[in-house]
């Protein structure tokens, strides 16, 4: 098993003449939470997407568990887009079955357990729970799979502040010295507590990667007031 669980080489996408993502380059081990941070339209959901093969790159190659992408790839992410995306006529129990039936690594009892732990009534319909309800449904079953990679675009965007400690003491819960998690977050106070290091984006490249006890030693500030300097906000 390679200890690197995400390679990007010289990795690029364009639309038209507009460049989302320019030759980055990136290794990510294992056992890190990463943070993914950066302003809008800075490629954070473009390389997110590329990694998880909804998108395919202009150029250069990304790497899961030292493979290229594709099925034997794809297995090893458990992948939280920034939109809901769920089948909303379904209740929730048989959402919560039907990734069961999709997903070997998919845990029933962590999925049913997170739902009782956030209140949240598993013979209800999805289209009949809040928008931020629905958000943490779609956490609670992309958390309750044992992969090897997580990657999360925005998973606290719609979830009230008294949800968001929850969030993140079940993302750290879920995953253990073999597996990542890459989380995309403009809160970035909220989650820097969880971070092992950072990746700072901007216009398609990486301008910034440290761990987060670097950043607090060297610089002397949080990760969110390091964040301001660097994007002036």
């Amino acid at each position: 098993m390679s200890e690197i669980i995400l390679e990007c080489s010289n990795l690029c996408k364009n639309y038209g003449r507009t460049a989302a993502l320019k030759n980055v380059n990136l290794k990510l081990q294992r056992g890190h939470i990463v943070g993914l941070l950066g302003p809008n339209g800075s490629g954070k959901t473009t390389l997110i997407k590329i990694a998880n093969q909804l998108l395919t790159p202009s150029s250069g190659a990304v790497y899961v568990n030292g493979i290229p992408l594709g099925i034997e790839a794809k297995k090893a992410i458990s992948y939280l887009p920034d939109c809901t995306c769920l089948p909303e006529w379904m209740k929730v129990e048989e959402i919560v079955q039907l990734y069961k039936d999709f997903y070997e690594d998919f845990s029933k009892e962590t999925a049913f357990a997170m739902l009782q732990n956030l209140h949240i009534d598993s013979q209800v319909r999805l289209k009949t729970l809040s928008k931020g309800n629905k958000e943490k449904v779609q956490l609670i079953l992309v958390m309750s799979r044992r992969a090897d990679l997580y990657l999360l675009d925005e998973p606290m965007g719609g979830v009230d502040p008294a949800t968001r400690d929850y969030i993140l003491n079940t993302i750290i819960a879920n995953y253990n010295e073999k597996s990542t998690v890459v989380i995309s977050t403009h809160l970035i106070a909220d989650v820097e507590k969880v971070l092992d290091e950072v990746l700072f984006i901007k216009d398609g490249e990486i301008v910034l990667r440290d761990s987060v006890d670097n950043i607090r030693d060297r610089q002397g500030m949080s990760i969110d007031a390091l964040f301001r300097e660097v994007f002036k906000c």
